[in-house]
């Protein structure tokens, strides 16, 4: 088997469990955020990002981090993709896969919570 293969179903499975899988005090805190699979990054999540043209991209954070919003501003629900066809491909067995999905929703987290990407593991 090449790739991740992850199915649609148990791709949205595993993006639920790593939800499920947030300590209770992150959890808590997570406000209006819908989380979405998506199969491929549209054009405009590639160009939002300043990232490698080569590279995949993996999920992306739509939204206003917890650390940037002022309390009078009204804002629309923030939005974390996963990306499922990048996430095949950039893996090379289902458990790898299911890893890379994970990670990927705690990486998205924490642009949520404010984190840059040299901020985060």
């Amino acid at each position: 088997m090449t790739g991740g293969n992850l199915s649609r179903d148990e791709f949205e499975r595993v993006v639920d469990e790593a939800i499920e899988s947030l300590p209770r005090r992150f959890a808590d805190l997570v406000e209006n955020v819908a989380i979405a699979v998506e199969e491929e990054p549209s054009a405009e999540d590639l160009g939002s990002v300043d990232d490698d043209p080569d590279v995949e991209l993996l999920g992306i954070y739509r939204g206003v981090a917890l650390t940037e919003r002022s309390h009078d501003a009204p804002l629309m629900p923030d939005e974390i993709a996963v990306f499922r066809g990048p996430i095949n491909r950039v893996t090379h067995s289902w458990h790898e896969a299911v890893e890379e999905v994970r990670e990927t929703v705690m990486h998205e987290l924490g642009h949520y919570f404010g984190l840059g990407d040299d901020e985060m593991p």
